[in-house]
């Protein structure tokens, strides 16, 4: 595998975690109330490390159990399935249940400002248990560490590829984030159309982006069991 190849590799699968509406919506609430930089600042360091760590933890048992990940070996046309599998499921589920609310907010907006209203601690713990046991989120985590250890990478190149999936895991956050940082008051109003946006579309841009990881992983698998 080139390292073009990982890198785009990485930054898809990083972009999957990244469309997460709930810890954006949350993030978007915390830089529009009090405090926004700390809290805010937090949010996005608290996910950050949690990316970082469940990546580490993937690497760190695939060296020990010294699992095989080049294409078409049955560890990874088996997490190319199961994964696409997954993904489909999540778009779809997103697309129809975005159908049946038909013009109404999506539910899961409904419990932000009660996230937003716990203390910093209980909210950073809700959001990383969140992210953790999210079931797609875990398959592009174990994706994104097969890449690597498919790659045959050095200690020093892990390490380098790992900091750039959890950047690429994390843009979504690190760009309101960053824009509240140069100067708060001047996009205010960018956030909160961001926010209406988000709460009108974000199911849509899950399912959709869902459904397009879903197909490719599905190729993968396919061609995994060709070639196996």
């Amino acid at each position: 595998m080139t390292n073009g190849t990982l890198w785009a590799e990485l930054l898809a699968y990083g972009s999957g975690i990244a469309i997460s509406p709930i810890h954006i919506g949350l993030l978007l609430l915390l830089l529009l109330g009090p405090q926004p930089l700390r809290r805010g600042g937090l949010f996005v360091l608290a996910w950050m490390v949690t990316v970082t760590s469940m990546v580490v933890l993937l690497l760190t048992v695939g060296h020990g159990l010294l699992l095989t990940m080049e294409k078409g070996s049955s560890h990874r046309t088996g997490l190319d399935l199961l994964a696409a599998g997954a993904l489909l499921a999540l778009g779809l589920k997103e697309l129809l249940d975005r159908k049946e609310e038909g013009q109404d907010p999506p539910a899961w907006t409904r419990q932000l400002d009660r996230f937003c209203a716990m203390p910093l601690p209980l909210l950073l713990g809700a959001s990383c248990a969140i992210e953790v046991i999210s079931p797609d989120d875990l398959f592009l985590f174990a994706k994104a560490a097969s890449a690597l250890l498919a790659s045959g990478l050095s200690r020093v190149q892990e390490v380098i590829y790992t900091a750039g999936f959890s950047i690429s895991a994390s843009l979504a956050l690190l760009l309101p984030f960053g824009a509240v940082l140069v100067g708060r008051d001047r996009v205010v109003p960018l956030l909160e159309k961001g926010k209406q946006v988000l709460f009108a579309r974000g199911d849509l841009l899950v399912g959709a982006l869902s459904l397009v990881l879903a197909g490719y992983l599905g190729w993968q698998g396919i061609e995994g069991l060709q070639l196996s």
